[in-house]
């Protein structure tokens, strides 16, 4: 497997406007697989394939939100994305949701209000 090839044949796509190369590409960037390591060039990637709704980019993105360090820290911003991509069925979105509905922590910085009935909602996806 020749990580720099795929990233090539996905540069090329992706600046055509195909949504899943932008996205295989911010993955590429995150992890420095076949292109040095840039997660701000990451988050550019995965911005353009959110604004086409590509839905692994979304998942991708609200990460970046939840964590801080690579962009400010932003739980609305997150909870948006991961609502999004959670909606159109990704797991790890429905779990992430879930786990910052349900509970109101203060102690994070949270400043999304509990709402432990769609956060169960969204967990019981997951698990499907």
């Amino acid at each position: 497997r020749d990580d720099s090839e795929a990233a090539r044949w996905w540069r090329l796509a992706a600046d055509q406007g195909d949504v899943d190369a932008q996205s295989f590409l911010g993955d590429s960037y995150y992890v420095g697989g076949g292109v040095p390591l840039d997660r701000s060039e990451a988050v550019r990637w995965w911005r353009l394939a959110v604004d086409q709704d590509q839905i692994t980019a979304q998942a991708n993105l609200a990460q970046c939100y939840a964590a801080g360090g690579v962009l400010p820290r932003d739980d609305i911003e997150a909870a948006r994305l991961f609502r999004l991509a959670a909606e159109q069925g990704v797991a790890v979105a429905q779990v992430l949701l879930g786990q910052i509905l349900f509970v109101e922590d203060p102690v994070v910085g949270s400043v999304l209000p509990a709402a432990p009935g769609e956060a169960a909602r969204f967990l019981a996806q997951a698990a499907q």
